[in-house]
C-alpha cells in the first residue's frame, strides 16, 4: 500500500523558517520517501505504507521536541503497489495498533 502523508507545523513565521519546521522537514528528508514537496505552508511526501508511517512518527516527535505548539497532518491512501493485492498489502506495515 502507498501512502501519501502532507502535514503543516506551527506556529508560523513569516520572516524566517521556525526550528520546529526545520526538524520536521529533516526528520522528512531521512525517510526517504518518494515525492518529496518541501514548501512554506505544507509539506507533502509519498511511499509505502511503513516508510510513511515511520516518518509521521519522526516528524511528529523531531517538530514537537523543536518547539511546535501544533501539527496539522493527514494521511491519504494512494494504492497498492503493482502487482500486489490488497490482502498482501495488509501485511505490510506492523505495531501497536495497526
Amino acid at each position: 500500500m502507498r501512502l501519501r502523508v502532507e502535514f503543516t507545523t506551527e506556529p508560523f513565521d513569516l520572516d524566517e523558517v521556525p526550528a520546529h519546521a526545520l526538524a520536521a522537514r529533516e526528520a522528512l528528508d531521512a525517510a526517504g520517501l518518494d515525492a518529496v514537496d518541501v514548501g512554506p505552508f505544507g509539506n507533502t511526501a509519498e511511499g509505502g505504507a511503513q516508510a510513511v508511517l515511520d516518518a509521521v512518527d519522526a516528524v511528529l516527535r523531531e517538530a514537537l521536541e523543536a518547539g511546535a505548539t501544533r501539527v496539522s497532518l493527514q494521511v491519504n491512501v494512494l494504492g497498492e503497489k503493482a502487482g500486489e493485492s490488497a490482502g498482501e498489502s495488509a501485511g505490510e506495515f506492523s505495531g501497536e495498533g495497526a
